[in-house]
């Protein structure tokens, strides 16, 4: 992001937080329809944005380095609107936010094993699906209330997957050569996992909205490999993923 690294980071991120801020929100008022199984992905990933972020806070700040530690509790504001927005959206439908769910509790508890490394490993899983599912969600419905919501969330996670490709380059850097690719590998498959759990999981839900479960987990690959080649070899003008094809952003 230029030579004054993860700063330039830090301002796009209240940058946005300024535009949010003046932008305001969605007219609620309007109320939402939706199919019952497109209802059921919602809750479940609405579950999955909710969190304070103290783990990955506390980790970013052991790092040792100001500006990236400030862009992830910037980064963790924006998750916590995610869940606002999402918990709102379902209340337009007079729908109820999940206390909680199993999924969310395996991702959470497999982030929180090692260090920061792991963790952003881990929660760039859950990133990189998410960039499939919003982008269905976006898409594949007439109700305008979701689509602008879904909207929103997804403009951030095309911004979330670039930055934490950026650090995720840094660390693995410290790592010997010989290991870097197999822990991308690794995380390929840990990924496709959990793709076909989410596949099977949201499958009534995606065909509504106009993705089959065979779709969704080829598309969620697709990005894993921007997302590996972004990790082990980020380019001069630095991508984002997750709408079928590079884009400068």
């Amino acid at each position: 992001m230029g030579t004054d690294g993860f700063a330039t980071w830090t301002r796009r991120f209240e940058d946005e937080r300024e535009r949010r801020a003046a932008q305001g929100d969605p007219d609620w008022e309007r109320g939402a329809v939706l199919h019952r199984a497109v209802w059921a992905g919602i809750q479940r990933f609405q579950v999955g944005e909710d969190g304070d972020g103290a783990n990955l806070v506390a980790k970013a700040e052991e790092a040792g380095d100001a500006d990236y530690a400030r862009a992830v509790r910037l980064f963790v504001a924006e998750e916590q609107n995610h869940a606002r927005l999402l918990a709102r959206l379902l209340a337009a439908g007079d729908r109820p936010a999940l206390s909680g769910h199993w999924s969310d509790t395996v991702f959470v508890r497999l982030r929180r094993l090692l260090g920061l490394r792991t963790e952003l490993l881990v929660l760039m899983i859950a990133e990189v699906v998410a960039l499939r599912y919003y982008r269905a969600l976006r898409d594949g419905t007439d109700d305008a209330l979701t689509s602008e919501v879904a909207g929103r969330i997804l403009a951030d996670e095309r911004r979330h997957v670039p930055f934490h490709c950026e650090r995720l380059h840094h660390s693995l850097a410290e790592l010997p050569a010989v290991t870097r690719r197999p822990v991308m590998v690794l995380w390929r498959l840990l990924l496709l996992a959990a793709t076909v759990v989410v596949a099977a999981d949201h499958g009534a839900g995606l065909r509504r909205l106009g993705v089959g479960r065979r779709r969704f987990a080829a598309d969620v690959m697709a990005s894993a490999s921007e997302v590996a080649e972004a990790v082990q070899n980020p380019p001069p003008e630095r991508k984002s993923v997750g709408e079928g094809k590079s884009v400068v952003f």
